[in-house]
């Protein structure tokens, strides 16, 4: 079946298949030697969501074990690390690999093509190729619909104009409020620019800022991906929620557990690929959502969720990169600080980021510099007296609204 008709297949179709993945993709995985907790499972019992749901979830730091345990992919990939084209370092740090020569590898094609990007398009590719996978995978799926890409990567936005302006970018790719920054330019620069749809990732596309584009006449959908698994779900539509992505079991669970919620509760996302080179089961992504329930009036068949929902944790996602209470731990541990608090806000459509520090001593800018270097963002950073913050329990308070 052709990767694009499978986004069409009856339920029928889809049990059937299902049936016949889930068990190959679980007894490849009880043959790598990170997967240990799946010794003695009877893999070919498992043929659907019900029998899947009683596997148990792989976590972010039961993966950083692994990988600490057995360098560098931590025994659950069939493939080397040297088979691989590229691996990747996200936060934490965590290691992700990658096939750029395999045809759309991390399943971002569907979501581009429901964009409206494909042959004839020029891309301008604004998520990073350095360290992190989000350049490349984007870079995979433009490639996999016959578009062109601009690997423009972040940041010099006077030159990402100019490559734009010169290179006819028809379409883009990032974060959601960099395009503004790049219109912005563009309007300052007197330069007019051909980009008319928006693939976005990697933060919150607030509905004020969907509309700012509309006005423009872009259209901009958004998906929903992470670094360890690619995309997981997607638009067609502003209106469509999030079409679950080929390729991927999605299940919404209690955070903290595997239970799986009624339809319509809000719950973690937990996430089990059917890539062979890299069969994460059950994989807990920290993130909220909900099933939404029917289809979405594209005529795509599979399930839906209602998008991003927050986290089921503190870790928050600032300006497309994972903040987690860890990362403010070792702020705190590497200053000598008493405490630390970031807040993440909203401004003029951007993410605002600051650090407060509960401190006796030290210096803003050495402060600052050490947020930079271990939370890779930079912020306004102030130091309170000790005992002044507040004493919630929270080292992330993210006040962005979401509605």
């Amino acid at each position: 079946m052709d990767k694009s008709e499978a986004e069409w297949r009856s339920a029928e179709a889809r049990v059937a298949d299902l049936a016949e993945a889930l068990p190959r993709q679980v007894a490849l995985a009880q043959g790598l030697p990170g997967y240990a907790a799946l010794a003695g499972v009877d893999a070919g019992s498992v043929t659907g969501a019900e029998e899947l749901a009683a596997l148990p979830v792989l976590r972010k730091g039961a993966l950083m074990e692994a990988q600490a345990a057995r360098r560098p992919l931590g025994g659950l990939t069939t493939v080397e690390a040297t088979g691989f084209t590229h691996l990747f370092q996200s936060p934490g740090p965590i290691y992700e690999p990658g096939m750029t020569n395999a045809e759309d590898w991390w399943r971002f094609a569907p979501f581009l093509r429901a964009v409206g990007i494909g042959a004839g398009d020029v891309v301008q590719n604004c998520f990073a190729y350095h360290l992190t996978p989000a350049g490349m995978m984007f870079d995979n799926g433009a490639r996999a619909v016959g578009a062109a890409v601009i690997p423009a990567g972040t940041g010099q936005t006077e030159l990402q104009v100019r490559a734009a302006a010169d290179l006819g970018a028809t379409a883009y790719a990032g974060t959601p409020d960099y395009l503004k920054v790049i219109l912005e330019k563009a309007d300052e620069m007197g330069v007019s620019l051909g980009i008319t749809r928006a693939a976005v990732s990697g933060g919150a596309l607030f509905p004020s800022l969907r509309d700012w584009y509309a006005e423009r006449g872009i259209t901009c959908l958004q998906c929903y991906a992470t670094a360890d698994l690619g995309n997981i779900a997607y638009e067609s539509s502003p209106e469509s929620g999030l079409i679950v992505a080929e390729g991927v079991v999605v299940e919404i669970v209690t955070p903290g557990t595997g239970d799986v919620v009624p339809e319509g509760e809000v719950g973690e996302v937990v996430v089990t690929t059917l890539n062979p080179d890299y069969p994460l089961i059950r994989f807990a992504t920290g993130d909220l959502s909900a099933v939404l329930p029917g289809q979405s009036d594209c005529g795509r068949t599979n399930g839906r969720i209602k998008g991003w929902m927050g986290r089921a944790d503190q870790t928050a996602k600032i300006k497309g990169m994972f903040v987690r209470p860890e990362q403010v731990a070792e702020l705190v541990s590497r200053t000598g600080a008493a405490k630390a608090r970031v807040t993440v806000t909203r401004d003029d459509e951007r993410d605002v980021m600051a650090v407060a520090f509960e401190s006796e001593g030290g210096s803003e800018a050495t402060l600052a510099e050490a947020v930079r270097e271990i939370l890779k963002l930079s912020g306004e950073v102030t130091i309170h007296p000790l005992g002044s913050l507040p004493k919630d329990g929270k080292v992330i308070d993210d006040q962005r609204s979401y509605d």
